[in-house]
């Protein structure tokens, strides 16, 4: 625990602050805010509520943009790209 300038004692916060905001993980991601938040409705990105905010883990978008990533298969070969 650190001492404030007021002489009150700061508890260390238990929970990470890697929250973002929808504008910040359209940043990230090179996106609409738009695309953030169908993400999010559609069940792919899970988010926090707080009030009537969205607030997005740093490690969830972290997932996500894994879990996408194009190229080698499991199995050693090469992913395909959609056929259009």
């Amino acid at each position: 625990c650190a001492q404030s300038q007021r002489g009150a004692t700061k508890v260390a916060s238990p929970i990470p602050h890697d929250l973002l905001t929808a504008r910040e993980v359209a940043d990230v991601m090179r996106v609409s805010t738009m695309t953030v938040y169908r993400l999010i409705k559609a069940g792919e990105m899970p988010a926090i509520r707080v009030g009537k905010h969205l607030r997005i883990r740093e490690r969830d978008v972290a997932r996500y943009l894994d879990d996408r990533v194009v190229g080698m298969n499991a199995e050693g070969g090469s992913d395909q790209w959609p056929v259009a």
